[in-house]
């Protein structure tokens, strides 16, 4: 008997090639639905339609056209079992030893609570995730196959084994079947829960509760050579509901990029988006720390001002730019040891210099953050801690001067720099800053005063008259008075604390201005 494929595939890559494989090399009778059996015809490959199968015809606008006992009694029987195969016999059913299927683009097209309700509704693939269950359920004699790539390793099965699939490859097949019929209802899914939900930025339409199930949907985009040590192994997973963000970045040039490259790129990305596209800035990463920052009316001096921070962490470090990086400005990147770099954009002059340096790592990456819903994911032992992102925008209207003296204008400007970086330090965080650049930054220390230190050691304390922006309030006022040993001029920070009188008390007998956010950037 004839063995039998049937094939129904959205995305057509690789098809004629591998059902033609089938028909001419193994002798595959092949089964076909709609678009794809038109294909399959018009490229002289015989076809036997589903609805010559069933005897029914397509309907409710190609919305039943595999739902049928004729196919999935096909899939479903035992073939170690003489009752189910005296069965299907007795009712003229064949067996099916083979599916070949991928879905409706479900995920590529509900992209945004914005598309039409009808167009997601219509995309969602029935027939399809039924075949893989029925045909992975029945994966002792049933091959499954939804993800075009995996036509060649069948194809070279069927070759070394005389036709035949072996059990071990149909036991994977099967597990890529169920996790791709799985990711499928999830988007399906969280897309609904979020467009009926009251508010379609959160979860499930309450902003303070979280959905009972979280479904990440995520998708391998490639290995990478080893984890944070060469002991361990990574991997780098996209998620389909954007394609913004470092993970869709597109590599222009250089090395693969390692799990701590994808770190460092991230931190430098994040406070770069911070700043707006007429503010031009760099950002100089290393070790996941930054190690110099600076805005000013161009990327090129940015750039010379970020790096004058710190030039010697900077060796080895990545760069980020909110900016078309032009060849002046690569010509000065060009001149020390980079790791990566990554902009919106180049120019195609910077791109062939860049090229005199092939390991130098060149991103290009989109601007702008998803609408979807999305989380800041942390795993503590078996489980993990969900939250939003902080993303959490300053007002600069709702800023409180709780000194004698407010800050000058100019001050103001470093002020709001500075809280801007602080953001992204690990906490207790306090970044020193003046003329829209940073001077030192102290981060990731167990006591706030311990920060405050390294901040005003890192600028040799060149900080007269510079500003300084702590992450979260001052318990003590101890930090104050280090500050104004360094002439530290103007302080922004939270508030909150039952030491706030204190604090700044300490600030008006230094005459140090104060502000206050009301806004909290622990980074843990």
């Amino acid at each position: 008997m004839k063995k039998r494929a049937l094939i129904s595939v959205y995305k057509k890559d690789g098809i004629i090639e591998f059902a033609k494989e089938l028909t001419e090399k193994y002798n595959y009778e092949i089964i076909s639905t709609g678009g794809t059996a038109e294909l399959l015809k018009k490229n002289n490959i015989s076809v036997i339609e589903v609805s010559e199968l069933t005897k029914y015809p397509e309907m409710l606008e190609g919305r039943i056209k595999t739902l049928h006992p004729v196919v999935h009694a096909g899939l479903l029987a035992r073939r170690d079992k003489p009752d189910h195969m005296s069965k299907i016999q007795s009712l003229d059913i064949k067996p099916i030893d083979m599916v070949v299927i991928n879905l409706y683009p479900f995920q590529e097209v509900a992209t945004s609570l914005e598309v039409p309700l009808e167009r997601v509704i219509e995309n969602i693939d029935i027939g399809g995730p039924s075949m893989i269950r029925s045909a992975a359920k029945n994966y002792s004699a049933v091959t499954v196959i939804c993800d075009f790539d995996d036509y060649k390793t069948v194809l070279q099965n069927l070759a070394e084994n005389n036709g035949n699939i072996m059990l071990s490859l149909r036991e994977k097949l099967m597990i890529k079947a169920f996790q791709t019929t799985g990711l499928y209802d999830a988007a399906i899914s969280d897309f609904f829960s979020r467009y009926f939900s009251k508010d379609k930025s959160s979860p499930n339409g309450s902003h303070n509760t979280f959905e009972k199930n979280l479904n990440l949907d995520l998708t391998l985009k490639q290995n990478l050579r080893y984890g944070e040590n060469p002991h361990q192994q990574a991997a780098l997973y996209l998620s389909s509901k954007t394609n913004l963000g470092l993970a869709n970045a597109k590599v222009l040039q250089g090395k693969e990029l390692s799990f701590n490259n994808y770190l460092d790129l991230d931190s430098a990305w994040n406070i770069a988006s911070e700043f707006d596209i007429k503010t031009p800035v760099a950002v100089i990463v290393k070790h996941n720390n930054s190690c110099g920052v600076a805005i000013a009316p161009t990327l090129l001096h940015a750039y010379v001002e970020a790096l004058n921070t710190d030039p010697v962490s900077a060796f080895g470090g990545i760069v980020a730019f909110n900016n078309s990086v032009d060849v002046e400005l690569a010509s000065e990147l060009v001149k020390i040891f980079l790791e990566a770099i990554i902009a919106p954009d180049y120019s195609d002059v910077a791109l062939e210099l860049f090229k005199k340096k092939p390991n130098l790592r060149i991103l290009k990456i989109q601007p702008g953050m998803s609408q979807e819903k999305q989380f800041d994911i942390k795993k503590i032992g078996e489980g993990y801690l969900v939250q939003d992102f902080n993303n959490e925008i300053l007002d600069v209207n709702s800023l409180k001067v709780v000194t004698k003296r407010k800050p000058t204008e100019g001050e103001m400007i470093d002020l709001i720099f500075a809280w801007k970086v602080c953001k992204h330090v690990k906490s207790n965080a306090i970044v020193v800053a003046k003329d829209g650049k940073t001077l030192g930054i102290g981060g990731g220390q167990t006591s706030r005063v311990a920060s405050v230190e390294i901040a005003l050691n890192q600028a040799n304390f060149n900080s007269k008259n510079a500003v300084m922006a702590s992450d979260a309030f001052f318990p003590f006022k101890d930090s104050i008075e280090v500050a104004a040993k360094a002439n530290i001029s103007a302080i922004i920070q939270p508030g909150g604390s039952i030491k706030d009188p204190e604090v700044i008390e300490a600030c008006d007998k230094y005459n140090i201005a104060m502000v206050f956010t009301g806004i909290r950037h622990f980074r843990h």
